[in-house]
């Protein structure tokens, strides 16, 4: 099991640059988990997409009912303690430390694409690219 963050969900969802390495990801490890904020992170992306005429209301709708299942029982609620810990601790937002904050619940990796998390807690944290280096 792996945690990732939202940019991950969005990029195996939404064609895309990174779309095959988010594959790769989901090919290594199947198992995704992430704090419930994603969810609205991806419902935010994918209203952007909607508005530039991207995709189409119906097809943001899908994307969210596939991430959904994907990961099912495997979304939690995070420590407001943990979340501000970390935050207060680094340059990060909140909403990325809710990411770090479950890595570091769950003892396991959150992949990212986000260089300052790989930077500021690479005990808790691979990029998209180590990930899938051997892929």
């Amino acid at each position: 099991m792996i945690v990732v963050d939202t940019n991950i969900i969005s990029y195996l969802f939404i064609c895309g640059e990174f779309s095959e390495q988010a594959e790769k990801v989901l090919i290594k490890d199947s198992q995704w988990a992430a704090p419930l904020l994603w969810r609205s992170e991806l419902r935010s992306v994918l209203t952007q997409y909607i508005r530039k005429e991207i995709l189409t209301l119906e097809e943001t709708v899908e994307i969210m009912e596939n991430a959904s299942a994907l990961l099912e029982n495997n979304e939690y609620d995070i420590a407001s303690r943990q979340v501000l810990d970390l935050a207060s601790s680094s340059n990060l937002s909140a909403y990325d430390c809710e990411f770090v904050a479950l890595a570091k619940d769950l003892n396991i990796k959150l992949v990212t694409a986000d260089k300052r998390i790989t930077e500021m807690f690479p005990q808790y944290s691979l990029s998209l690219q180590d990930f899938t280096i051997d892929e």
